[in-house]
């Protein structure tokens, strides 16, 4: 607490200012430090770090290759992130004959959610009902994780290539991320954006100008 002293009752010149000693009493400043310290030091304690498993590629090219060989064209989606918060994605193999091939959406619900809901029904439908047989207790924590991930993998399942740009930023990421989660989309990768990618995006920008001027 703060104290003020007026120096006493002593004479006082007229027209002399009165001289004020101020004192500050920290000890109570101290208390509250502790305090605050050991209650972040507590909710620290209790806040546990999630984990999130991500499908990183392979170093085997034959491998990859193989893979692009055995999976239909229909199944794989590949994401590009743009620079402003901007995402795109296009079906299979690239086209870079038709610029409309590679379509632009966004991070809500109404965007990419639901493209990825769209192409992920039979996974997200049976997701939903083994969340029900969890919630009536029909199945164990154990047997649910097991269904989960057996659902989530289903080599019928989509599979999502994930290509940020260098105008992306990490928040991108981290949403697009979160949608694998709520879209039960278990088979994904993050990899390098190529060229190609980068014609897709200049080229649909322009709507087709870009790929008319290379020529």
């Amino acid at each position: 607490m703060a104290s003020v002293d007026t120096g006493g009752g002593g004479e006082v010149k007229k027209g002399k200012p009165k001289k004020l000693n101020l004192r500050v009493d920290f000890t109570p400043m101290v208390d509250m430090n502790m305090l605050l310290i050991t209650f972040f030091m507590f909710c620290t304690t209790l806040s546990k770090p999630q984990a999130m498993d991500l499908v990183l590629p392979t170093n085997d090219k034959n491998i990859e290759e193989q893979d692009q060989n055995k999976v239909p064209d229909d199944k794989v989606i590949t994401v590009l992130l743009g620079e402003k918060d901007k995402v795109y994605y296009y079906f299979g193999k690239p086209n870079y004959e038709d610029y409309t091939s590679l379509k632009q959406t966004d991070y809500s619900a109404e965007g990419l959610r639901k493209m990825l809901l769209e192409r992920n029904a039979s996974a997200v439908s049976k997701m939903r009902e083994l969340r029900k047989q969890k919630m009536n207790k029909q199945v164990s924590e154990e047997q649910f994780k097991e269904e989960s991930k057996k659902i989530r993998n289903d080599k019928n399942g989509q599979i999502v290539i994930i290509k940020p740009t260098e105008g992306a930023s990490y928040a991108n990421l981290v949403d697009v991320l979160d949608e694998m989660q709520i879209c039960s989309v278990g088979k994904y990768a993050i990899v390098d954006v190529t060229d190609g990618d980068l014609f897709l995006i200049q080229n649909l920008e322009t709507k087709g100008a870009f790929g008319q001027g290379r020529q």
